[in-house]
């Protein structure tokens, strides 16, 4: 019998409900295994699994064991009188594991700052700025299926710990025993003595404000709010609310609210899965457009917790598409570029900053407008960070940054991406585009003329086992071993590699170190302009494969993202059965 298993069974303080699942799978070896064999790793983006006991999985005593690590690094760091920020979304379980950690934290002596009820991501990085917190903890899982939940935790600076406190909260995890270990304070009694203090309302104004300071041009939806017509689901998660809102402070005033999907809901029932990046999501919002029959120049979807924002529009037939996260990036650069300068905002030392895997088109708008492109790692934190930089040296001034999942912030009032603001400024973006007679969809295919055309493919290669984690480096691992000269016989010049800080040039022979800071990513240059990213996921058991291919044409274009995903592909299933 596994002894992490005969422990907590063991254990007289453990509540009936856990105790009776417990119970439940004594006769199951594979499942006890899975469940108690690896505790869940501590990374930069903290803690994402399957709610259920055991030490691999999601739940209150995870929670309050990762929390007291956290309690540890705050009180070394003079933290206490600061405080702690917290949220949490919309999942099954968020409500209840965040005031466990307020408890934990209040047992330690740290003040805490927690939600009345559920916010956005974003909420909670503004929260960790406006109060000066030292830290701050997130209750969500994203976009991943209902049995999931996570613990994210960030600094003082807003964005996501940093790698050596992530590291600090990791070791001092494994030292915790997960019940006699914690000290904790109950709810009711935190509040009675001034460690726990609930936020909501006036924050939330706050706020709001500086989501509204982020239009680049006011004056188009206070002109045209009416014309264009939008319709938005929160996916059943935090974004009901203050999207809304935002946009009617704004001037949008023809905005309808998909009702299906606009109650928070944990269990998500009208979805698979609650991520904007799928088409099958904004099915119900396609259904209420085609039902009524009104005009819809847009159609808005946010994920539980609100920081990631994607959008369907009409293509010239008028059949509904997907814009790909790359798109809206290309799109929100190129008109925040134009409509600066058009009022004549735009400032001299402009930079935007996005992550290595994110397409290029980026890069050639900005080289174009006399912006400054910045490239940082996989992460949003990364683009936090370089906010928080350029602030203090006043190298650059910050435009704008996105990730290309859907992923984007356009001002430092906080250092995470934003869908409540992504979604202001997409909408104020498409009001001006029918101003002057086009749409989102002909503005990107302008932009592919201009630029030429660039498009993307993402492979997720699922990993199993009882350490998925170990089995991902042991993959990468192996890929290092044995570096592609070519792929899908295009050649190979030159290969980063961001774990060792290396550049190697194929064609040279020589190395060189990288700009960026270590991380578990190949990165392959071709001499036909495409790029292969290859980085296992933060987050969950998989690696992931980029593909950031360019062409002269659309067929071009897709000759080359079928062949480089074929040839990737193989290669991760020949691994596969070695």
């Amino acid at each position: 019998m596994n002894p992490n298993y005969e422990y907590w069974l063991s254990y007289e303080g453990l509540d009936a409900d856990t105790r009776r699942e417990l119970e439940s799978i004594a006769e199951d070896a594979d499942e006890i295994e899975a469940r108690f064999a690896v505790p869940m790793r501590f990374g930069t983006a903290g803690l994402r699994s399957v709610m259920a006991a055991g030490i691999s999985r999601m739940n209150v005593y995870t929670v309050a064991q990762t929390t007291q690590a956290l309690a540890n690094l705050v009180c070394r760091h003079g933290g206490q009188t600061r405080g702690v920020a917290i949220a949490y979304d919309s999942r099954n379980n968020s409500m209840r594991f965040a005031e466990t950690a307020a408890e934990v934290l209040a047992g330690n002596g740290v003040k805490v700052y927690i939600y009345e009820s559920l916010r956005p991501t974003p909420c909670l990085s503004f929260a960790i700025l406006q109060l000066g917190c030292l830290a701050g903890i997130n209750i969500t899982a994203s976009h991943n299926p209902k049995e999931y939940n996570g613990y994210k935790v960030y600094w003082e600076d807003g964005a996501q710990l940093p790698p050596d406190h992530a590291d600090e909260v990791s070791r001092e995890t494994a030292g915790i025993d997960i019940f006699t270990g914690v000290r904790r304070l109950s709810f009711s009694e935190g509040c009675d003595k001034g460690l726990i203090v609930r936020i909501g309302e006036a924050m939330d104004e706050a706020f709001l404000r500086a989501v509204l300071d982020c239009r680049t041009d006011p004056e188009i939806l206070s002109k045209y709010g009416d014309a264009v017509g939008i319709v938005y689901t929160p996916l059943h998660g935090t974004g009901y609310r203050l999207v809304p809102e935002v946009l009617k402070r704004a001037g949008v005033t023809n905005l309808r609210v998909v009702e299906s999907q606009r109650r928070p809901d944990g269990d998500f029932p009208t979805v698979a899965v609650p991520n904007p990046e799928n088409k099958a999501c904004f099915a119900e919002a396609i259904d209420l457009v085609l039902r009524d029959g009104a005009d819809c120049d847009l159609i808005i979807g946010t994920d539980p917790d609100a920081d990631r924002v994607g959008v369907v529009v009409k293509d010239a037939n008028g059949l509904f598409v997907p814009l790909s996260g790359n798109e809206l990036g290309a799109l929100l650069v190129d008109y925040i570029i134009q409509a600066r300068r058009r009022k004549g905002t735009l400032p001299e030392n402009a930079c935007a900053v996005k992550s290595i895997v994110s397409s290029e088109l980026f890069t050639a708008i900005c080289n174009k407008n006399g912006v400054t492109p910045v490239n940082v790692l996989t992460g949003f934190k990364y683009i936090g960070e370089k906010i928080a930089e350029y602030e203090k040296t006043g190298q650059y001034t910050f435009l704008f940054g996105y990730e290309e999942s859907y992923g984007f912030l356009s001002a430092g009032y906080v250092r995470d991406k934003d869908a409540v603001a992504g979604s202001l400024l997409i909408s104020e973006m498409a009001a001006y585009y029918k101003s002057i007679g086009t749409t989102l969809y002909g503005a990107i295919h302008a932009l592919y003329k201009e630029y030429g055309y660039y498009g993307e493919a993402v492979l997720n290669v699922q990993v199993g086992g009882v350490d998925p984690m170990a089995e991902m480096n042991r993959r990468m691992t192996a890929l290092r071993g044995e570096l592609f000269d070519s792929i899908a016989e295009c050649r190979v010049l030159r290969v980063r590699d961001y774990l060792r800080r290396t550049v190697f040039d194929l064609v040279t022979g020589a190395t060189s170190e990288t700009d960026l800071p270590e991380s578990d990513v190949l990165y392959f240059e071709l001499e036909d302009g495409t790029n292969v990213i290859v980085r296992p996921s933060g987050t969950e058991p998989k690696i992931k494969v980029y593909i950031l291919a360019k062409g002269k044409d659309e067929q071009t274009l897709e000759a080359k993202r079928a062949a480089y995903a074929a040839f990737m592909n193989a290669q991760f299933q020949d691994e596969k059965h070695s």
